[in-house]
């Protein structure tokens, strides 16, 4: 892949390091810990000779290798520059900051405009790309909290949210335990398995698909912050109310997403099962399901994370002392904020993997739909 067309990323980039060499230094004079003028040139340095190299390179993957030293380098240094020195950042420290994400920016512009051959690379840069994206999200949180001097207890920087998770995995384990693997899984299996069948028996019998569709329509608007306090009085404190929450969230998503899915496949397929004299449940299981698989699996990924939320929220009604709700509440009030985070973070991850494994169950699953067939093309 040629790439010798100059980007606005990496012309920008060089504007802000012309602009930063103007105006530098790039702490206050009244810093604790001065950055050396050595780092300081090598910071832009390293923006402006990986990006005047990257307009030379005639192989993306070279250009993009160079971008990402230059721009990953010169994140390293400033942060560690401004370890100590917090709230003391001028705004040349900022520009090179920019400067920097801009060189990041380009990279993920040329790796995204890859065509690879090999399916190893295709996969490597599918996960390489989000990858760096997210780290920037980090990279810049970082920065600029530590650099603009913003106070702990409004945002605390991803170093700190990272040093209570180390140094909190007991009780972080003890609430993922509490509210994932009890009050969040009964809740979703049983919810989702309930809709489930109550979307065949609808299908099958007329009245109740429609009576029970605009009550499922009603019940997804009621307020979670009205059902929570509700389930604690009927099935105590513990996770079983949690539990009952969860259900409620997930029922109604699976039993429309289902029944919608049902009707789904088309009317020549369902004649010429008819001309085969197949019966409901012969074209149920052979035709019908199958065409619904995706509206099913649609439900399936929207519950894994309204599984998670309604969990989360209804242990702030009432909980034993552990649970990520219950310590997201309590820390809060303590102004523990890196907790807060922590726990966010916990729960986050969480959902993430939940919702992925759902997703590769359904690639897994529904290996023959156009959609998976064009993502893998």
């Amino acid at each position: 892949m040629m790439n010798s067309k100059p980007s606005w990323q990496v012309g920008l980039a060089l504007l802000l390091c012309a602009i930063a060499m103007t105006t530098m230094p790039l702490l206050a004079a009244e810093a604790p810990a001065p950055m050396s003028s050595g780092t300081t040139s090598l910071i832009i340095g390293l923006i402006a000779l990986s990006g005047v190299a990257s307009f030379a390179m005639f192989s993306g993957v070279a250009s993009a290798a160079v971008l990402f030293i230059g721009a990953h380098g010169a994140a390293w240094l400033l942060l560690s520059g401004i370890a100590g020195n917090e709230g003391m950042a001028r705004m040349p420290y900022f520009l090179l900051l920019a400067a920097a994400w801009l060189l990041a920016w380009r990279c993920v512009a040329i790796l995204s405009g890859l065509k690879p051959t090999s399916p190893q690379i295709r996969t490597f840069l599918r996960l390489l790309i989000p990858a760096i994206f997210g780290a920037w999200i980090l990279i810049i949180w970082e920065a600029v909290t530590r650099g603009a001097g913003i106070p702990f207890i409004l945002l605390p920087p991803p170093s700190a949210v990272a040093a209570r998770i180390a140094n909190s995995l007991p009780i972080l384990a003890a609430d993922v335990r509490q509210t994932i693997f009890k009050a969040v899984l009964f809740g979703y299996v049983v919810g989702c398995g309930a809709g489930f069948v109550v979307a065949i028996l609808a299908d099958r019998v007329g009245f109740l698909r429609r009576g029970l569709l605009p009550i499922g329509n009603m019940v997804s608007a009621l307020p979670i912050i009205g059902v929570a306090p509700i389930m604690v009085m009927w099935f105590g404190f513990d996770w079983q109310s949690k539990a009952a929450v969860v259900i409620i969230m997930t029922f109604f998503p699976m039993l429309v997403n289902t029944v919608a899915g049902l009707a789904a496949s088309g009317h020549m397929e369902r004649d010429l099962m008819r001309t085969y004299a197949s019966s409901y449940w012969q074209t149920l299981f052979k035709l019908r399901l199958p065409a619904a698989a995706p509206f099913i699996f649609n439900a399936l990924k929207i519950n894994s994370t309204l599984a998670l939320i309604g969990a989360i929220v209804a242990e702030f009604f009432g909980t034993p002392v552990v649970g990520m709700g219950f310590r997201i509440s309590t820390e809060i009030g303590r102004m523990n904020v890196d907790m807060v985070w922590a726990e966010i973070a916990v729960a986050a991850l969480a959902g993430s993997v939940f919702y992925g494994v759902v997703a590769l169950v359904e690639r897994a699953t529904t290996f023959w739909h156009p959609s998976v067939r064009g993502g893998r093309a």
